[in-house]
């Protein structure tokens, strides 16, 4: 029987070993990814990037409407509420229809999906980005490259160039 931990620890293998088994060699050979290039499994640089660039835009977008006021905590605590708000809907939604956020299409990285359909779908993009909030479900990643958001979704994030 697999240990808890599962495959998230590196070195681990999930179910019972027959002792033929090989380790994989590069993130995402499991999936049937490829090594490297476009399709292949993103890193994690890229992928905490994208989530910056994102924010930062979140709060660029926000600051059209309201004028952040450094002093003024309730303001702040405001702004920051409507910020999260905007970086929700610049999250879910383009990762729904397209795969991809702004800050990933600017990274070169996108979510698929491990069934091979073309759209990642509402309930999964919100159940990622409720997720990412979390930011421990984003970050723990397994050998495949893939954190507990992606196996939790049936996704994986990949490079796109």
């Amino acid at each position: 029987m697999a240990r808890w931990t599962g495959e998230w620890l590196s070195g681990a293998q999930t179910g019972v070993s027959t002792g033929d088994e090989e380790p994989a060699r590069w993130r995402g050979e499991r999936l049937g990814l490829p090594e490297s290039g476009p399709g292949a499994a993103a890193g994690g640089g890229s992928r905490v990037l994208a989530f910056v660039l994102d924010l930062v835009l979140a709060s660029l977008l926000t600051s059209l409407f309201m004028r952040p006021a450094l002093q003024d905590t309730p303001a702040m605590q405001n702004y920051n509420l409507w910020s999260i708000v905007v970086w929700a809907v610049i999250t879910v939604l383009p990762v729904a229809f397209f795969g991809f956020t702004p800050g990933m299409a600017i990274t070169g990285v996108r979510v698929g999906r491990l069934d091979g359909r073309s759209m990642v779908g509402p309930w999964r993009a919100l159940v990622r980005a409720a997720l990412t909030v979390l930011i421990v479900p984003a970050a723990v990643r397994n050998t495949d490259g893939r954190s507990w958001l992606d196996r939790l979704t049936g996704t994986v994030v990949v490079r796109l160039r």
